[in-house]
């Protein structure tokens, strides 16, 4: 299959490497999509909306990896989050994710609850996601993220459960920081698996990430 990453970090907010070189080596790693998303809230969501589409306009010119520009609103506080998805779509954005309320950091109660209400299309890293946010995630057609991140990964198995029971989306990302962070088909693979899913399953996810990838880049996306 030829891998897909909706969640990665650059230079830009806390990732270890520009945006051509980050493409490159997914490329190399056999990826076919990759989103940018940057770490954001209030204080640079525009200039990182600008710079994210500079960056996708220009390597998709250029090379066969399909980029896709985004940001992951980090830490907002929950009563923030519709205004700055709002102006994340008004920039242009065609990928939106939310930093979820994972265990392995302090984000605010309410957070999950907070963006799965909002524009969005992805809530990473959920944590211990409830039962009624699974279903709005379901009801709004809001992927969630199993993550490949330490830490982050922790709660696999428990968000994987709550989407199957929910009937709501999973897709793998890894939140790359460093090179190291992506992955392999093989580790993709065991990312899937190690959360609890059957092969059939991990099929189902693989295509839900094949699926945003065409809805984010198609002829009605948000993006140029």
């Amino acid at each position: 299959m030829g891998l897909i990453d909706l969640h990665t970090h650059t230079i830009l907010s806390d990732g270890e490497l520009i945006a051509s070189e980050l493409v490159r080596r997914a490329q190399v790693a056999g990826y076919t999509a990759i989103g940018i998303t940057d770490h954001a809230d209030a204080s640079n969501l525009e200039w990182l909306a600008e710079t994210a589409l500079r960056a996708a306009q220009a390597l998709n010119a250029h090379q066969e990896v399909t980029v896709i520009p985004g940001v992951e609103l980090t830490h907002v506080p929950p009563s923030q989050i519709e205004e700055l998805v709002a102006r994340a779509r008004a920039l242009g954005l065609p990928l939106v994710c939310v930093h979820g309320q994972t265990t392995a950091e302090p984000v605010a109660p309410g957070t999950n609850r907070a963006a799965l209400q909002c524009d969005i299309d992805i809530l990473a890293h959920p944590g211990l996601i409830t039962e009624a946010d699974a279903r709005l995630a379901a009801e709004r057609g809001v992927c969630l993220e199993l993550s490949a991140r330490q830490g982050h990964c922790l709660t696999n198995g428990h968000v994987a459960r709550r989407a199957i029971e929910a009937g709501a989306k999973l897709v793998v990302n890894t939140d790359s920081h460093d090179p190291g962070d992506l992955l392999s088909e093989a580790a993709w693979r065991a990312v899937a698996l190690g959360a609890g899913l059957t092969e059939a399953q991990a099929a189902e996810v693989a295509h839900n990430s094949e699926a945003l990838v065409e809805k984010l880049t198609g002829p009605s996306s948000r993006s140029d």
